[in-house]
């Protein structure tokens, strides 16, 4: 992630800078599937695609974005082979080591979303160690999804809400929409304006359940470990092609 100038939109992308996404998720998709066309072991594909989380940071924070959450592991991705899974972590802790003083440099703060129990300890101390770093930036923001579920975040949510007014501390009746969004991970943080998802799948996979009601989809038939800048800004631009009307009508 070497550090680099801001870029502008209207010079980069062609866009108006009113038009670009404040918020991106991606849901990267096709390591596997990238390895096994190149007759490589799937953990290749895995390398290849931590590998390329450096580059889709490093433009996403030069283009000015201001949120980017990344779905990097689904609490179903437990049910992979065991080796694999161990690579994978491995390869999370090599990343939070291995960018931490490109994070500094480049004003970039990192937080975790999903459930902390069950990750391995190293995996845990190399991304609190990371977080505690970086968690007074002012740049982008850095979400990993990380043993994440749309439906665990919503039931945590509902747990924690319901504790509340158990409590006495939250009258039922007061409960709306935005108690329910601030009870989630992602409390605190703007829901996305465009969900990408790479290698030509067409679901949200349990994903940001509650915060893509109003997101912009756009599915590229890309693997994630080809899935490049180019790529990425051509997403941007049909995200900022749309007509956005959140149920309204265009007068």
């Amino acid at each position: 992630m070497p550090t680099a100038a801001p870029l502008d939109a209207r010079t980069a992308l062609g866009i108006p800078p009113d038009r670009m996404p404040r918020h991106i998720a991606i849901i990267m998709d096709g390591n596997g599937r990238w390895a096994q066309r190149k007759g490589l072991p799937r953990i290749r594909g895995h390398e290849a695609g931590a590998d390329k989380v450096q580059e889709i940071v490093t433009r996403c924070s030069r283009l000015g974005v201001g949120y980017l959450t990344l779905y990097s592991f689904s609490t179903e991705n437990w049910n992979r082979p065991q080796s694999e899974v161990a690579h994978l972590m491995g390869l999370y802790v090599e990343y939070l080591i291995k960018e931490r003083v490109e994070i500094m440099e480049n004003d970039v703060r990192l937080i975790q979303i999903g459930r902390r129990d069950g990750l391995p300890p190293d995996v845990l101390r190399e991304l609190d160690e990371t977080m505690r770093l970086s968690k007074d930036n002012k740049g982008m923001t850095l979400i990993l999804a990380l043993n994440y579920s749309g439906r665990a975040e919503l039931t945590d949510a509902v747990r924690d809400i319901a504790r509340r007014a158990a409590a006495g501390e939250l009258p039922p009746d007061t409960i709306s929409e935005q108690t329910i969004s601030d009870a989630l991970y992602t409390g605190g943080i703007p829901d996305p304006d465009l969900l990408v998802r790479t290698a030509g799948e067409m679901r949200v996979s349990n994903f940001l359940l509650w915060q893509i009601s109003y997101a912009e989809l756009v599915v590229t038939d890309v693997c994630w470990p080809d899935f490049g800048s180019d790529e990425l800004d051509r997403c941007i631009r049909e995200y900022a092609g749309r007509d956005r009307r959140f149920g309204r009508v265009q007068p």
